[in-house]
């Protein structure tokens, strides 16, 4: 028989993925609980086992398609299977999603002795088509309790020359004598999504028109998955999430303007943004749409900070994590969010209330090849500087590795991203919505200085703090960055627990 094989549950809030990779074809023979594809999350690339054994009859999807969980992927025959299990296994899966015909299914038991099976099916393409606003417990109840008298007349109007589909459309009211008004405006509704009175309405269910229509999505323009070509509930979501949710969530909500066609002044390329970065600009568009930023930049000698690190790890260091200044800064940081609470907030604009949380949670941003992923270190306030460079540097390798959970970068209330092994000298990052400040490291320089009246040496990191106007004020800013200045240049207060 023919198994379908859907997309499980992948987690927490996951309501779909991207196909990263097809590690089968149709014609193999895999086995149980063996990986045929690779599917990429917002943050994570994970492997898809297959719970069944057998032959790959057919390949539902191609890589990059973005899919929902529950989707057919894989039909897999098994041993002893058929074509007629595959077809029987649809039509039974669509069962909920097409109640109409079942309905349709049961008259057709009930009266094969009153009317002749082509009028019949007929009138089944009718009813489909032309009571889209009914409920199909509304519909079924309906059929079943019609008059004997009014099932006798179909057959009779039916026995003149065989209509077409569009025909029978036009004529329909027959066939549900007591909605003719109903029928008349979901015909009218139909013309006016396709634009066109001569085309035959797309094959589709009432629950997916009204969805459709819900949406504003022309039915016309959508691909359908299911049987013969029939478009589902499925097909209409993917629609609006490819051609309508992108451009708005890109934008922040401000649909962007249409670009021209650059291949008329020179070779292009396409290439489809992967689930993370789509993820990420979304939230990118929102903080800056949302926030009204400022920075506030300021730099913090950290000699001696950089002079006790680096004798640290030469000595005890070596058989323990790496202290980067990242942790040190991170633990600072972790101790003044306790000293000035409003960094450690979430505005609730609407309420008009400033939501303060008693726990510190701190985001770290990765670099990495697939795009940039936001860590979370928790309860950071309690952790010593080596505590925090160990899961820093977990978290970091997992990163790189995809191998993060979600809920290892949910529940950030503050973050940090350090571009210092790259070069520059400061930037503006941006506020990850719904926190109120990020904090940026640029790369430290050794600059010559004046230290009680002598020239010295000094190396210098620059500090760029970047916070919601609306809750901070810029004095408070300057407070908190020329306080963590001075935690870093006096970092004996922060070393102590190591």
């Amino acid at each position: 028989m023919a198994t379908e094989f859907r997309i499980p549950e992948l987690g927490e809030n996951i309501t779909e993925a991207d196909i990263a990779e097809i590690l089968v074809k149709e014609g193999d023979e895999i086995e149980a609980e063996q990986t045929v594809m690779e599917l990429e999350t917002e943050k994570a690339v994970v492997e898809l086992p297959c719970p069944h054994a057998g032959k790959v009859a057919k390949v539902h999807v191609s890589e990059g398609d973005t899919v929902e969980v529950g989707t057919v992927v894989l039909t897999i025959e098994e041993a002893g299977g058929g074509e007629e299990g595959a077809g029987g296994d649809e039509e039974s899966k669509s069962e909920e999603e097409e109640p109409d015909e079942d309905a349709s299914d049961e008259d057709r038991d009930e009266d094969s002795d009153e009317s002749d099976g082509d009028e019949e099916t007929e009138d089944e393409e009718t009813e489909d088509e032309e009571t889209e606003d009914e409920e199909p417990d509304e519909e079924q109840g309906g059929e079943k309790s019609e008059p004997k008298e009014k099932k006798d007349a179909a057959p009779k109007k039916s026995k003149k020359k065989k209509k077409s589909a569009e025909e029978s459309k036009e004529d329909g009211d027959g066939s549900e004598p007591s909605q003719p008004k109903r029928a008349a405006a979901t015909k009218e509704s139909d013309a006016e999504e396709s634009g066109e009175d001569d085309r035959p309405p797309p094959p589709a269910g009432p629950a997916t028109r009204r969805l459709a229509r819900k949406l504003g999505v022309d039915l016309y323009q959508v691909s359908g998955s299911g049987k013969g070509g029939r478009i589902v509930t499925a097909d209409v979501e993917a629609y609006v999430r490819d051609h309508l949710a992108p451009r708005e969530s890109t934008s922040g909500g401000i649909q962007s303007p249409q670009l021209p066609d650059f291949s008329k002044f020179g070779p292009v390329e396409r290439k489809k943004l992967s689930k993370l970065r789509r993820t990420s600009a979304a939230q990118l568009s929102t903080s800056w749409q949302v926030i009204p930023h400022v920075t506030q930049h300021d730099e913090a000698d950290v000699t001696e900070l950089e002079s006790v690190r680096r004798r640290y790890m030469n000595s005890a260091g070596k058989e323990g994590p790496k202290i980067t200044v990242t942790a040190i800064v991170l633990k600072a940081c972790a101790q003044l969010l306790r000293e000035m609470p409003h960094f450690n907030s979430s505005l609730d604009f609407e309420a008009g209330e400033l939501i303060l949380k008693d726990y510190f949670h701190i985001g770290v941003a990765v670099d990495t090849e697939h795009g940039l992923v936001v860590p979370v270190i928790r309860d950071a306030d309690e952790k010593s500087i080596l505590e925090i460079a160990e899961e820093l540097t977990e978290l970091a390798a997992r990163a790189r590795d995809r191998k993060l959970d979600m809920s290892d970068m949910q529940g950030g209330t503050f973050t940090i991203t350090n571009l210092g092994g790259i070069g520059g000298t400061s930037f503006t990052p941006i506020v990850n919505h719904p926190e109120v400040a990020i904090l940026g490291l640029s790369r430290s320089q050794k600059r010559l200085s004046l230290v009680e009246g002598e020239l010295e040496e000094r190396l210098i990191l620059p500090l760029s703090l970047s916070y919601d106007h609306r809750v901070i004020d810029g004095a408070d800013a300057a407070r908190f960055i020329v306080r963590l200045s001075a935690l870093l240049s006096q970092p004996f207060g922060l070393l102590a627990n190591v």
